[in-house]
């Protein structure tokens, strides 16, 4: 009669414990972690090009500007991430006007040449006397 007692016993313990394992949530698979991308080299910082010269012609439609030194013209296009500015204040694309001296930093973009600073000059003070 133990002996059935015990076993009866052994196999209730047996149920639930295993009916315990059946309905605790599942542990997270161990799956290995995806591969790291292969490294690429980063791109070559941009060559930026300096030009010098008055402004000869402001298109507003083209969003573009030809600027002269001497002989020599070049035509610049001008995005929104070009920076304008003239001393400290920094100018929209609309304040840009002909016969203005400027400063350009620019890089080129196939035979495209792209604006990234223009710096207009600051007219100098009259000498005095």
């Amino acid at each position: 009669m133990k002996k059935m007692i015990s076993l009866v016993v052994l196999l209730t313990l047996v149920a639930f414990v295993s009916g315990a394992i059946a309905t605790a949530p599942p542990k997270a698979a161990t799956t290995p972690a995806p591969a790291a991308p292969a490294t690429t080299k980063p791109a070559p910082p941009v060559k930026l090009e300096k030009f010098t010269g008055d402004i000869k012609n402001v298109d507003a439609m083209a969003k573009s500007i030809v600027v002269a030194k001497g002989k020599e013209e070049k035509t610049f296009l001008v995005d929104d991430n070009t920076k304008i500015t003239k001393g400290k204040e920094a100018l929209s694309f609309a304040d840009l006007k002909a016969g203005m001296n400027v400063v350009l930093d620019y890089k080129k973009d196939g035979e495209k040449l792209i604006a990234v600073t223009i710096k207009a000059s600051v007219p100098k003070a009259p000498k005095k006397k």
